[in-house]
């Protein structure tokens, strides 16, 4: 048998039986170090306290594997009349609660296992299992102090603020007490930053919710965890803090301001480019954090008092293939949680930024202090009135329409589309004759009521397949391939 019918007539077999490398974490096996690990005990006693009856235990992909002997260890404690059921593969970030997945098997709580950004949710109470990491306390704070120590960056910086990755919360009371006791010659207060172990759903408005804690600008901060999104995060929004990372598996402190500035200098070249779109697509990253509907109307308002044209996008995961058939818009927003929020866009064709960064493109001027938020209320608290509506910024009267802007990113001026007339201008003779077009074979007319999507595709020089309604004769059925996509079977390729 050739090579090339070789290609084509596989039975698709070793699709089936490949075997998958999984990166996991290292989990002890021990009965009693894996109960521990998981807090199996802690998590029993919170289900039973709530006297919840349905409870959807979500896992991330790297800690699947351990769900089933988590089962196993819950149901005996828990007893008949409690159903359990696992979550996996969720619809955005693991990090995430993902209460629309819940919500399938009618749970009325959820166990959230691993990693979490701990966004506030809106429809079920959440027990959080960190899992518990390893961490030499005393080689830790030895090594913050040193690199605090060897900064000389101490004046004006009066207080200092203790952050962590979660996996590390267990041992936050026994750091606090060795960093206190070192920062006490100097005369230097600690702050601690509580991280929940369980959260209720909010209640009432959520844009009227509490936001999180943001370290004042003469306060220093020292984190203690990995490489990560939420160290990523911390700095970004403490932009206006020196931040010292700790990292436990390196197990070196270093200060982190020189990479804070390449961080924000990338995430204003974002902002430029975000300037210069006409068309925006508002991107639905969540569907488990509070705030979120509140945040896309809101988007959707500033968008359109700046005459801006967008359009709200659900597309789960993000990849550069999904966002690349939508060729009509120029910048991307995406509604995520913070630990989701920032998107490196250097394989997208298209610019991705934040709320916050979109905020910062639209103003009038090009200015920025160097603040940054990506939480939801925080954002929100900014925009909300007494009367509960979200509104931006109110439109100048006597801007001239026609008036060019100049580009940071082209180096010259560009005329901007305006999208949304005023009701007094419907009707007029002025409005763009490309608005009307062709409906159907009977000549009749249709009007694309202020539609990007409807004038790029008439600017395109492909426009889809042409119907050909009643030109073209049915054609007869023929037997079609079948298989799975890997191997599919053709009758006429059989073996030589």
């Amino acid at each position: 048998m050739s090579s090339e019918h070789t290609a084509f007539s596989a039975s698709g077999e070793d699709v089936i039986t490949r075997v998958i490398d999984v990166q996991t974490e290292e989990v002890p096996f021990n009965d009693e170090l894996f109960d521990e690990f998981y807090e199996i005990t802690r998590t029993a006693e919170e289900i039973i306290k709530g006297d919840y009856k349905r409870i959807a235990l979500q896992f991330p992909d790297e800690l699947l594997h351990d769900s089933v002997p988590i089962f196993r260890r819950l149901k005996p404690i828990l007893g008949a009349g409690r159903d359990l059921y696992v979550l996996a593969d969720t619809s955005y970030g693991s990090c995430c609660v993902d209460e629309v997945a819940a919500q399938h098997v009618d749970a009325d709580a959820m166990v959230h296992y691993g990693h979490a950004c701990l966004s506030q949710t809106s429809r079920l109470p959440v027990i959080y299992i960190f899992g518990r990491q390893d961490l030499d306390v005393d080689l830790c704070v030895e090594r913050l102090m040193e690199a605090f120590d060897s900064s000389n960056r101490v004046e004006g910086r009066q207080t200092v603020l203790l952050r962590y990755d979660v996996s590390y919360a267990h041992l936050a009371g026994e750091v606090q007490s060795q960093l206190r006791k070192a920062l006490e010659p100097r005369q230097i207060p600690l702050l601690h930053h509580e991280i929940p172990v369980k959260a209720a759903p909010v209640s009432g408005s959520p844009a009227k919710a509490v936001p999180a804690d943001v370290p004042p600008e003469h306060t220093t901060v020292f984190y203690i965890g990995k490489e990560s999104l939420a160290l990523t995060n911390l700095l970004m929004t403490s932009s206006l803090s020196d931040v010292y990372s700790y990292n436990p598996t390196s197990q070196t402190a270093r200060l982190e301001s020189s990479r804070t500035n390449r961080l924000l200098m990338r995430r204003y070249a974002v902002v430029q480019k975000a300037r210069d779109a006409d068309i925006f697509g508002i991107l639905v990253g969540t569907l488990g954090v509070a705030s979120y509907l509140p945040l896309i109307k809101h988007l959707r308002t500033l968008l359109a008092k700046h005459q801006k044209k967008s359009y709200t996008i659900s597309v789960g995961k993000l990849n550069p293939a999904k966002l690349a058939n939508f060729m009509e818009i120029g910048c991307f927003v995406l509604v995520a949680c913070p630990e989701n929020s920032l998107v490196e866009a250097k394989d997208f064709l298209r610019p991705i930024v934040t709320p916050y960064e979109l905020e910062v493109a639209l103003q009038a001027e090009q200015s920025w202090t160097g603040r940054y938020v990506l939480d939801f209320e925080k954002l929100l608290a900014d925009y909300v009135q007494l009367d509960g509506v979200v509104s931006g910024a109110e439109e100048d009267e006597s801007e001239d329409p026609d008036q060019p802007v100049f580009s940071l990113i082209t180096g010259s001026y560009r005329h901007p589309k305006r999208y949304g007339a005023k009701p007094s201008n419907f009707g007029s003779a002025s409005e763009n004759s490309a608005a009307v077009i062709l409906r159907n074979q009977d000549n009749s007319l249709t009007k694309l009521a202020d539609s990007a999507a409807g004038q790029f595709l008439q600017q395109r020089s492909y426009q889809g397949l042409e119907v050909r309604l009643g030109e073209d004769a049915p054609s007869i059925l023929e037997q079609g391939r079948s298989g799975i996509a890997r191997g599919y079977q053709d009758d006429h390729l059989q073996p030589e």
